[in-house]
């Protein structure tokens, strides 16, 4: 940062365990890549290829390269990974991400059955060669499962050796912990952030609202996925309160010097600012 700004929360610093940005590529080329990286790679952690991108997107290993020059991990989705198991080739899948020399790997069934017996011992067998992410919730709006289970089914996972669990929510931010209107399920979060530390998790939030939401309710550090590569900049704009969603959330305003500026702001912050 080039200049000093008093009174701005603090952040993890990368390589973080905490604070973590995870961003989605959807089929970026390389040339967008190195944009991409020219303005955001300081802010981001991780880098997910979106469901079977990386089977189709043309100069792949190039265009991995530019996120390994920027020291940003990357991993292919989570549909892919479902992909190969649902055609009983969890071995291929295991061949592609060593060929590209993929040191995260995500394992989910938010589309395919998978039981969380055989799920958990796949986790268990690759968390001895990679870094796994696994994934908890169903990309089936009408498949409700009740916060106990996710509680259950996140502590298995953890157990079994996923660095991170990923709360489901899709690209859209219609499912999982989000309803299909994208309200959240406040209720839900509260279910699972008591039983478990928000460092184990990432909350997908691809829409500003969930990112604000998300922010305001467990600080600058909670981990978020599914960002939008574009919005990876506003998302640490919302983490150190220079959007106004957030501006007033984590400092106090006597902290500050606003109630001398503006005493009125006291009843309530002045529309001037």
């Amino acid at each position: 940062m080039s200049y000093q700004l008093n009174h701005l929360p603090n952040r993890t610093a990368k390589p973080r365990n905490s604070g973590l940005t995870l961003a989605l590529d959807k089929g970026y080329s390389k040339r967008q890549a190195e944009d991409f990286c020219e303005v955001a790679s300081s802010h981001t952690d991780i880098v997910k290829l979106g469901w079977g991108t990386a089977l189709v997107t043309q100069n792949l290993r190039e265009k991995l390269n530019v996120y390994i020059e920027n020291e940003i991990p990357f991993y292919f989705g989570g549909t892919l990974f479902e992909a190969f198991v649902l055609k009983n080739q969890l071995d291929d899948y295991i061949k592609l991400l060593q060929d590209f020399d993929v040191k995260l790997v995500e394992v989910s069934n938010g589309t395919i059955w998978l039981s969380d017996k055989r799920k958990n011992e796949i986790i268990k067998d690759l968390s001895s060669d990679f870094t796994v992410l696994s994934e908890v919730g169903s990309k089936n709006p009408d498949d409700i499962i009740p916060p106990y289970k996710w509680v259950k089914m996140i502590e298995n996972e953890l157990e079994s050796g996923a660095w991170k669990v990923i709360c489901e929510a899709r690209e859209s931010g219609t499912v999982g912990v989000f309803r299909p209107n994208g309200e959240i399920r406040s209720g839900l979060i509260d279910e699972i952030a008591d039983q478990i530390s928000t460092e184990h998790l990432i909350f997908e939030a691809p829409q500003k609202e969930q990112q604000t939401w998300f922010i305001k309710k467990f600080g600058p550090n909670v981990n978020l996925g599914n960002i939008q590569p574009a919005d990876v900049i506003s998302v640490e704009t919302l983490r150190l309160g220079l959007r106004g969603d957030t501006l007033f959330d984590f400092h106090s305003m006597d902290e500050m010097g606003i109630n001398e500026i503006y005493p009125e702001s006291k009843k309530g912050f002045s529309q001037d600012i």
